[in-house]
């Protein structure tokens, strides 16, 4: 795969958990007390799974090589795609 279509295949990836984001009203709802984890799920809730889709399609149209040497911006979207699609950074 090449690095936009990673990033583009992450991006839907993200954008179609946001949409089916159950969980995070769930531990929004019942509060860290019943939920420990809840403060982290509220953190990381549908609107912020949209911009981090946003900004991985935002390197989508940069032909980017990983042959050649890639700016910093475009390594961290490309591990943070990998990372969403289960492969390492």
């Amino acid at each position: 795969m090449t690095p936009a279509e990673t990033l583009a295949s992450a991006a839907d990836k993200l954008r179609t958990a946001c949409a089916q984001a159950r969980t995070w009203q769930l531990a929004h709802a019942v509060g860290a007390a019943a939920y420990p984890k809840s403060r982290y799920i509220a953190a990381m809730h549908p609107g912020v799974g949209t911009a981090l889709a946003a900004w991985l399609e935002s390197w989508t149209g940069i032909d980017l090589r990983e042959d050649a040497a890639l700016p910093e911006d475009a390594r961290h979207a490309l591990a943070v795609a990998r990372q969403i699609l289960g492969g390492t950074p």
